[in-house]
């Protein structure tokens, strides 16, 4: 690493106040996959792998050398990044000359300058298994002590995430909520606006937006804003 390793205390103490109000999931991979480099003996790159279901994906990483190793693993299916997220457990390399559980890949990582690899499940939530996978240049360049702080640093990612991929979730929710509330009120409107022109009752009215709709093969809420769009303009002169 060409940076002075970040103190794993102030490492952890950065996870824990990441301000979701102010990045999204996508930032706080980012630096998951960040500090973990610069936290982590023997990290030379890092990525987080997130698995939904059979697809996977890179979704942060530090450098090229560990989303090519990663996307290969996809490619064919299986690999220490697969592996780890789909057990939720720690899956070590400590050669690659001598690994034999993945060896065309292992192969590939040689050539890459990858001589031994540390990944780490992550639960992320219920649909959503992930795991950080740390690459290293040397042969056994994560020992014991390594591999605990790995595995303590990926229980403060795991949280972090979690709690990002709620606030996303409930985030995307109130959009969606607010929007539906938008709609109604519309609606509503639309429907008075009718009551008013027709004498006719709240079900009548609805009747006709949505006959509307259909006959003109436009949304509920479209047809209902351009009559009260219509209504609210100034008569002509």
């Amino acid at each position: 690493m060409s940076d002075s390793p970040l103190d794993p205390t102030e490492a952890f103490a950065q996870l824990g106040r990441i301000k979701l109000s102010e990045t999204n999931l996508d930032g706080v991979l980012a630096q998951i996959a960040r500090l973990a480099k610069h936290t982590i003996p023997g990290a030379e790159e890092v990525s987080v792998t997130l698995l939904r279901g059979p697809e996977a994906q890179t979704a942060a990483f530090t450098g090229q050398v560990a989303l090519n190793l990663d996307e290969l693993q996809y490619q064919r299916g299986h690999g220490p990044c697969l592996a780890a997220a789909q057990a939720r457990d720690t899956v070590s390399v400590p050669d690659m000359s001598t690994e034999s559980r993945w060896p065309d890949w292992a192969d590939r990582a040689r050539t890459e300058g990858v001589s031994s690899s540390l990944s780490i499940g992550l639960p992320v939530q219920e649909t959503v298994v992930g795991a950080l996978n740390i690459y290293g240049t040397k042969p056994e360049a994560f020992d014991e002590d390594s591999i605990t702080l790995a595995q303590t640093f990926a229980g403060y990612a795991a949280v972090a995430l979690a709690n990002a991929h709620l606030y996303d979730s409930t985030a995307t929710l109130a959009q969606q909520m607010e929007t539906a509330m938008r709609s109604r009120a519309v609606i509503e409107q639309a429907k008075g606006i009718i009551m008013g022109e027709r004498r006719c009752t709240s079900e009548e009215a609805f009747a006709i937006l949505v006959k509307v709709s259909q006959d003109s093969n436009r949304k509920l809420r479209d047809v209902a804003a351009a009559l009260v769009d219509r209504t609210a303009q100034p008569p002509r002169t």
